[in-house]
């Protein structure tokens, strides 16, 4: 009598294997967990989600553009058919975190017809007879726009808060006016994408050395930061109390390690792509006979 061969197991997909899941996408790795929040335990060099080492995250960040660009240009083109949608990257940092090359790297990489750029700072003697809000209102992009806001409404919690501008009094209540006002923002169409550039120390004043090395970037160095770096710590601590009181789930805070520049671009462009993933825009539908106007322009 012959043996009868083993039963073989049926083959398992990836699927059937709980030890291995899908990699986490990089809003996922970068977004700010609830309860307190110490920046010292975050590490400022850190690469979470990078692809490889420095060339292959910056072939990474070439090889997605065009898929940023492309949903870029169906946000754009969704306002134009009457929807309400729009995007704001919101940028927040130390000096030297990056703000400015952040924002240069993501415009290159989409269509500037679609972006407004916006750079807070000091307020204007006009601002200040306004509420902290109201040239950030200003601000909010039209529907089917990118808005990249360098600085923004937390300076009213930040460096207020630690040069004492207004009593503590006034800027205490300003946290859940902006919860406030963001959550309005999101009901309105707006998805937010608060990037925290996390930049170490050391960091910084290497970056400041670099300005002061290279006659073509004198006009970025400003005495004064050299000032600022004397209350450090303050400013960790009022930026570690802004991400644990401001990140909702609306509007949740991601943190992203700023000392590697090649990184961080990656990061915050992932991010952005993440975020209009999420929305899924579309281009809107014709509001014409497509057949007829071919055939008027065949004929024309």
């Amino acid at each position: 009598m012959a043996k009868k061969s083993p039963k073989k197991s049926p083959k398992k997909s990836p699927k059937d294997n709980p030890a291995r899941e899908a990699p986490a996408r990089v809003s996922d790795l970068l977004r700010l967990p609830g309860g307190p929040v110490d920046l010292s335990a975050l590490d400022p060099r850190g690469t979470p989600g990078a692809p490889g080492d420095r060339a292959v995250t910056e072939a990474g960040s070439l090889a997605t553009a065009p898929h940023l660009a492309e949903l870029q240009e169906r946000l754009y083109a969704e306002g134009i058919g009457g929807g309400r949608r729009r995007v704001v990257l919101l940028l927040q940092g130390m000096d030297t975190s990056g703000k400015d090359g952040t924002t240069r790297h993501i415009a290159s990489q989409v269509n500037p017809q679609g972006i407004a750029i916006t750079s807070f700072k000091a307020p204007t003697r006009a601002e200040r007879r306004h509420d902290f809000l109201w040239r950030v209102r200003r601000a909010v992009p039209v529907a089917g726009s990118l808005g990249i806001f360098n600085r923004s409404q937390y300076e009213d919690v930040l460096i207020v808060r630690v040069h004492n501008l207004v009593p503590q009094a006034e800027w205490e209540t300003r946290y859940e006016r902006i919860n406030a006002f963001e959550a309005e923002l999101v009901d309105d169409g707006v998805h937010l994408v608060k990037v925290f550039l996390h930049i170490s120390k050391e960091e910084q004043r290497q970056r400041l050395l670099e300005r002061l090395q290279d006659p073509a970037k004198y006009w970025k160095y400003n005495p004064g930061d050299v000032a600022e770096r004397g209350f450090w710590d303050a400013y960790q601590q009022a930026y570690a109390v802004a991400l644990e009181r401001c990140s909702t789930q609306s509007a949740p805070w991601y943190v992203v390690p700023a000392d590697r520049k090649w990184y961080r671009n990656w990061a915050v462009g992932r991010l952005l792509l993440d975020g209009l993933e999420d929305l899924g825009p579309q281009y809107p539908p014709a509001d014409f006979d497509v057949t007829a106007e071919r055939e008027r322009v065949q004929g024309s």
